[in-house]
This record gives structure tokens, sequence and C-alpha cells, in this order.
């Protein structure tokens, strides 16, 4: 959510997953429209990019917004 975009790489790299893993997930959110593929090619290869959408922000801060509730509740 930090970032615009993210390519393949990079997330394998920050999640330090498997590229299988991660395309399993990849495919998951993708088929509940939180995030969008982006393919280019620079050079002769091609990059993947993925980029949330507007379901996947609202999704996504939703279930901060839980979490937040959840460590409330537990405080008290």
């Amino acid at each position: 959510m930090v970032n615009e975009h993210v390519d393949f790489l990079v997330f394998k790299e920050l999640l330090d997953v498997t590229d299988g893993n991660l395309a399993s997930h990849i495919s998951a959110l993708e088929k509940l429209d939180y995030i969008a593929v982006k393919k280019e090619f620079v050079g002769k290869k091609t990059k993947t990019s993925y980029v949330v959408t507007n379901l996947g922000r609202k999704e996504f801060n939703h279930h901060l917004n839980a979490l937040e509730k959840l460590v409330k509740q537990n405080r008290k």
C-alpha cells in the first residue's frame, strides 16, 4: 500500500517467498479484484507489476480498522 506499484521480483524479495507461493497469492488477490496486473516490456523482457485497485484499498483499510479495534478491545 506504500508504493504505487510493485513488480514481481521486489515482492518476492520483500516477502522472502518462492515464485510459486507468491504467484498463488497474487492470483487469489487478482480474482478478488484487490490488485490489477500491469505487464510491459523493458527492452526485450516482460516486466510484471501489480497495482492495488480501489476495492483492494477499501478492503485493506477495512482490515486495518478491524485490527485496531481488536487491539483496543484487548487493552481494556
